[in-house]
């Protein structure tokens, strides 16, 4: 597993200098101290102003400007720890440097003030850069112009003032850069973490797809197959050709599971082409098929289906299709000896309404709860119903038996089959 995907930083790209900047800073400062003490003292010793360009040996280098050198350029070893204090001692330094050798050249120590007021706007947000900045700036340049033997505006002073605004410039820059790399790199480190989170929901949301269209597939069929096999076993002695006919219907009834499994895996092994459907066919328009399964496996049905000459969107006409075959699969299973299933659907301008209702007929051994502990069918069902956004009740009724009363919105925006889903049917197949 890589850094990323474990939740742990990866390393920088990139090495050399920078690397190793990162990986020792107080060596690097402690480096950038000593450059900058050099830096103060050879400035000491040089006149700028020569005939021929700056020269060097030309001043004297006085004990107060060693000290002031070696305390300004040493601050800066602790610039990342303590920005603000190095600032501030950096600062002292050069004004000490201004006052203590006044009526003599001036040696450059306000360069250790350039470094640590540029650190502090790295390290800092913008706002207290631009304090801070502003005090420095205007602090060290009217030092400058009131302690120093120069006219005030002379070149040193406006040097002064360029090169502290340019750190202090600089800095926020550095820092605003900082900030903005920080946030990519987190972004890249959180979507790489998430990806397989996202991956696994992904995954869990298939299974549960997959195993509710199984369930729905293979519960329906199986359960028609187990009465028609046991009915077949009851009278294969005293009733040859009912048991003949018995397993006529087991072999339908299995035909069709294949069948249906068959075009489930498909859709499955297909999943990459964008031409192929994502629900299996059946609908509506097959409902009488349904029914006529049941009718022969001895549940009578009354079905009662309105003229509807609008085509329904395809999940919600599958929906449809799947909420009623589970509701007479558990009418089939659970109700008692003799029972009656109704089934009615209603189409308004808003929604599709599904209801199937049984009388419970009179209790048997094979008659038991319908509740969702007993199995995953009503689960699914209720999945089905709020993946579109529909409203689902299920229970006993009053008058004994159970009710399925689904309600589906109707989305306009959905595929919609070619087909009608159904005709006008009013009628009791029992």
């Amino acid at each position: 597993m890589t850094p990323l995907a474990s939740g742990q930083p990866g390393p920088r790209p990139g090495g050399g200098p920078l690397a190793w900047i990162r990986a020792h800073p107080y060596a690097f400062d402690s480096a950038l101290a000593l450059a900058v003490v050099v830096a103060i003292l050879v400035g000491a010793v040089a006149e700028p102003h020569g005939p021929h360009g700056p020269r060097f040996g030309e001043r004297e280098l006085t004990a107060t400007t060693v000290v002031l050198a070696v305390a300004a350029g040493g601050a800066l070893v602790l610039r990342r720890r303590f920005p603000r204090s190095v600032l501030a001692a950096t600062g002292l330094c050069t004004v000490l440097e201004l006052l203590l050798e006044s009526g003599v050249p001036r040696a450059p120590v306000f360069c250790s003030v350039v470094i640590a007021l540029c650190t502090l706007a790295a390290r800092t947000d913008r706002s207290t850069t631009w304090r801070v900045g502003a005090l420095t700036v205007l602090g060290l340049t009217a030092a400058a112009m009131l302690l120093g033997d120069r006219p005030w505006y002379a070149q040193e002073n406006l040097g002064i003032f360029a090169w502290t605004g340019m750190a202090a410039a600089a800095g926020d820059a550095v820092r605003s850069r900082r900030a903005f790399v920080t946030a990519i790199r987190e972004r890249a480190e959180r979507a790489e973490r998430t990806r397989e989170e996202e991956a696994r929901r992904r995954v869990a949301e298939e299974r549960m797809r997959i195993a509710r269209e199984l369930h729905d597939v293979v519960a329906h069929h199986i359960a028609l197959v187990n009465v028609q096999a046991g009915v077949a076993s009851h009278v294969m002695d005293s009733r040859p050709d009912q048991a003949k006919q018995a397993l006529a219907h087991v072999r339908e009834a299995s035909r069709s599971a294949l069948d249906e499994l068959r075009a489930t895996v498909g859709l499955l092994r297909q999943s990459d082409d964008p031409r192929a459907p994502t629900e299996p066919a059946p609908g509506l328009g097959v409902l009488d098929q349904l029914v006529d399964g049941f009718v022969r496996a001895g549940l009578p049905v009354t079905l009662d289906v309105p003229e509807s000459a609008d085509a329904l969107p395809a999940a919600l006409d599958l929906t449809a299709y799947r909420v009623v075959q589970e509701a007479l699969t558990n009418v089939h299973k659970h109700a008692g000896t003799g029972a009656r299933a109704t089934v009615r659907i209603a189409r308004d301008t808003d929604a599709l309404t599904v209801t199937v209702l049984d009388d419970g007929g009179t209790p048997g051994p094979s008659s038991g709860p319908r509740e969702p502990g007993g199995g995953h069918g009503l689960i699914g069902m209720r999945e089905r119903v709020a993946a579109l956004r529909g409203t689902a009740e299920t229970g006993p009724r009053p008058a004994g038996g159970f009710q399925v009363r689904v309600r589906l919105p109707l989305q306009t925006s959905q595929p919609t089959r070619a087909e009608t889903p159904a005709r006008i049917c009013t009628r009791d197949t029992g």
